[in-house]
């Protein structure tokens, strides 16, 4: 309970009292509760590269994202992953499916900005090898469940988020907090070219295990019309508590998003 309140209950405090929000671009190590219009699809791959002290991580997802309505969406993400520096070492294979849905309960657009939230659903599907990495497989069931919320403006965007996940087989339930700040450095123009920075928080209390992590990603991302390419680095900034397997040096995110 002790790192809850040494580190979760910041990052609450400042999800309530600095109207969260995204950037010109959606984060990269984030959500985003800004969807586009009824009948549209994103295809999005965020593959993550993480160095630990028992060896590195690949994780590869391919994501289809549907807008049925501009209110909700539902979604698939089929990973791809592998784990390297153990023995034995494992082959490229399928990780733990994701069914993804997010319902947009509160839109405010004024000139030149708008406010946003959403609820969302992430159930994860035991179809991947249990390699005791978070974020990467667990090979078990997971359910989570939380709200995203956004303010977007020309000039730079908050982004936050709140959320519970519940480990069906383990140890990793998790309060989750994020909190993210986006600044692009062109001027907005239509079609859409734009380079956005963004700096973005991870706050985690395993609540079984109490445990607490907290992480920092510092990105990079380019968008042209309907394409995004992106890039980030993300590092612990604490570990509290955390078990050795568990504890993790840094990761390296590079993607690219396609809407259409």
């Amino acid at each position: 309970m002790k790192f809850f309140l040494r580190g979760g209950v910041v990052w609450m405090f400042l999800l309530l009292f600095f109207r969260p929000g995204v950037a010109q671009g959606p984060p990269i190590t984030g959500d985003k509760p800004i969807m586009a219009g009824s009948n549209s699809w994103t295809f999005r791959n965020l593959t993550e590269i993480r160095h630990t002290e028992r060896g590195d991580f690949l994780r590869l997802p391919l994501e289809l994202d549907y807008i049925p309505v501009s209110n909700f969406l539902v979604g698939v993400q089929l990973p791809l992953v592998r784990r390297f520096g153990a023995e034995p070492t494992t082959a490229l294979r399928l990780g733990d499916l994701q069914l993804i849905g997010k319902y947009q309960f509160l839109r405010r657009d004024q000139t030149g900005r708008t406010f946003r939230m959403v609820g969302k659903i992430v159930q994860s599907l035991p179809t991947g090898p249990a390699l005791n990495a978070e974020g990467i497989s667990m090979g078990r069931y997971m359910g989570y469940y939380g709200s995203v919320a956004a303010l977007e403006t020309t000039k730079y965007g908050i982004s936050g988020e709140l959320g519970y996940r519940i480990d069906g087989g383990g140890d990793m339930d998790e309060l989750r907090t994020r909190l993210g700040f986006g600044l692009p450095l062109l001027k907005p123009v239509y079609p859409v070219k734009q380079i956005n920075l963004f700096f973005e928080y991870r706050s985690s209390w395993f609540t079984t295990a109490d445990e607490y992590l907290l992480l920092y990603a510092q990105g990079i991302q380019y968008a042209v019309g309907q394409f995004t390419i992106e890039g980030a680095v993300q590092f612990p900034l604490t570990e509290a508590n955390v078990s050795q397997s568990r504890q993790r040096d840094y990761s390296v995110f590079l993607g690219a998003r396609y809407a259409f």
